[in-house]
Order: structure tokens, then C-alpha cells, then sequence
């Protein structure tokens, strides 16, 4: 596997460089901001892909809030999507809550639309989405982001939260596999 790994790390595309992440990062969190000031939200990372733009972002928030996560995930380390599996929902009790909702990526925008979903049926007053990646597909998503670091074609991606099969998630700027590499 650290073969397929490393022969996938080296054939990858750069898309964004670290420098252009934070730039977006900085850019997201101005946003977030302004817009969340004086709402007192639950931040809700999306694990495991949220953690890095999650840890990124959360240092350039300044409002006061509290952090949970969930983990909700159709790809469970795999490169292509099946059915949502739910391993863990927010402990804070989000009714009469604004919520803010951090994830690495908005691909079909399945899973995170169902995690807005489940913040409003446990009686959250407003849900945020924030994605470092929205990948731009050929067909409507169910579900739009609030606040957007960067777009890409759709090409599978790793890095600043995105794997390969479990893997590559720590690289430092956002890659994309060489066509068919995935």
C-alpha cells in the first residue's frame, strides 16, 4: 500500500500551494466573522477530512464558541461513495444554537447535506456550511456552501484534510491524482 501511496503522492497535480490555502483560510474566516459575530455558534468539525481546515480555521475565529464534530461518511477510506455511515453526532445540545458546520470538501454534497439536515431536526436555530474545497461537478448538489476557500474541477484531490485511501490527508497544499489515478 506505501507503494501505491508514494506512487500517487509523486504523479499528483499541485493545485493550491500551502500559501494559497491560508490565503483562502484568512479569506474564509474574515467572512465567518463578520456574518456568525454575536450568534454564540457550536463549531462543528466534520471528521476525519475537516480536521485540518477545522484547526486552520478555528485559530482565526474570533467570536466566542464552542467545538464539537461528527462523523458522518459514504467513503469510510475509500475513493468513491457509498452508503452514509454515522460513527459519531454532536454531544452539544444544538436546539436554539447557530451552527457552523466545517468540512474539507463539498463534493456531492451528500453528507454534508445531511448533517445540516440532522442540526435542524435537533432544533438548531441556523446552519453555517463551511468547506475549504468546493468541487465543481457537471450537475446540481443538493446543498451549496456558505463560505468557500478555493474551487477545483472534479479530479480526485488529497491533502489539508482530503485522503487517498486513508492517506494523505497531512500534505501540505491540495493535490490532485493524475487522471485515472484514482
Amino acid at each position: 500500500m506505501l507503494d501505491e501511496i508514494q506512487q500517487v503522492q509523486e504523479t499528483a497535480d499541485l493545485l493550491y500551494s500551502e500559501q494559497e490555502v491560508e490565503t483562502a483560510l484568512d479569506r474564509m474566516a474574515e467572512q465567518i466573522n463578520r456574518k456568525l459575530a454575536g450568534t454564540n455558534p457550536v463549531f462543528v468539525c466534520v471528521m476525519h477530512g475537516g480536521v485540518v481546515a477545522a484547526g486552520r480555521l478555528l485559530t482565526r475565529l474570533t467570536m466566542p464558541l464552542t467545538i464539537d464534530a461528527v462523523n458522518a461518511s459514504r467513503y469510510q477510506n475509500k475513493t468513491s461513495g457509498s452508503t452514509l455511515a454515522w460513527t459519531l453526532k454532536p454531544g452539544t445540545p444544538l436546539a436554539g444554537r447557530t451552527v457552523l458546520i466545517v468540512d474539507d470538501i463539498l463534493d456531492e454534497g451528500i453528507t454534508l447535506k445531511a448533517i445540516v439536515d440532522y442540526c435542524l431536526e435537533q432544533g438548531a436555530n441556523t446552519v453555517y456550511t463551511a468547506v475549504l474545497v468546493d468541487k465543481k461537478l457537471d450537475h446540481p448538489k443538493p446543498i451549496q456552501a456558505d463560505f468557500v476557500g478555493v474551487e477545483t474541477e472534479n479530479r480526485y484531490l488529497f491533502g489539508y484534510g482530503m485522503d487517498y485511501k486513508g492517506y494523505l490527508r497531512n500534505a501540505a497544499g491540495i493535490y490532485a491524482c493524475k487522471e485515472g489515478g484514482a
